[in-house]
């Protein structure tokens, strides 16, 4: 169970990226006193949560419903992350959050705005996290004590980027924009091995009949 929870841990970090999103929170945030950062820094990471929390109780009605198979989800979320994996790698991720950061800037008239667009959606809680929060939650199908293992742990990593944008300033300052990019690439490979882990749980399942 400990393994299982650390690679639930290890899935959602890189995919939620807490590290990566700092600059991204600074730049949508730059203008806005410290107490009204914190009030976007709460509401975001409290929209998020609410949105994985849904579908990680509710994503495999959602499934059933639809006569999708686990297998299927978990080949077809494999193949989603690894897409999501190269973007990290190429920092083409990097540059799409750079243009939302942007365009909210531009338009977000009032904080609950910022919070819901783009951070809660589709950064914090965007398809990648809530296809991990599903097949994690899969995988511990009938083991309640894991389920809420792997609800702590998202918790867990909400937690951190909520700390992260409350010391985002200092955070920026450390790392650097390069600092910034090797972490995101790095995270980047592991989020690749994670995915294709994923395909290979999910074909031999249909192999093994």
């Amino acid at each position: 169970m400990g393994e299982d929870l650390l690679n639930a841990f290890v899935t959602l970090f890189v995919i939620i990226d807490p590290i990566g999103l700092v600059p991204v929170f600074i730049a949508l945030t730059s203008d806005l006193a410290p107490r009204d950062r914190r009030t976007v820094a709460t509401k975001a990471i409290a929209i998020a949560a609410g949105l994985l929390l849904l579908f990680a109780l509710g994503g495999h009605a959602v499934l059933g419903f639809l006569g999708i198979s686990f297998s299927a989800f978990k080949i077809a979320g494999g193949l989603l992350l690894l897409a999501t994996a190269f973007e990290m790698v190429f920092e083409r991720r990097t540059e799409r959050r750079d243009q939302q950061a942007a365009s909210a800037e531009h338009h977000a008239a009032r904080l609950s705005e910022i919070a819901v667009f783009p951070l809660a959606i589709p950064l914090l809680a965007g398809p990648g996290a809530i296809t991990s929060i599903i097949l994690l939650m899969g995988r511990a199908e009938g083991e309640p004590a894991e389920q809420a293992g792997v609800l702590g742990v998202a918790a867990a990593v909400l937690a951190i980027s909520y700390v992260l944008f409350l010391i985002s300033g200092p955070v920026a300052r450390l790392l650097g924009k390069t600092g910034v990019v090797v972490t995101s690439r790095v995270l980047g490979v592991l989020l690749a091995a994670l995915a294709v882990q994923y395909v290979i749980d999910g074909v031999t399942t249909v192999l093994a009949g």
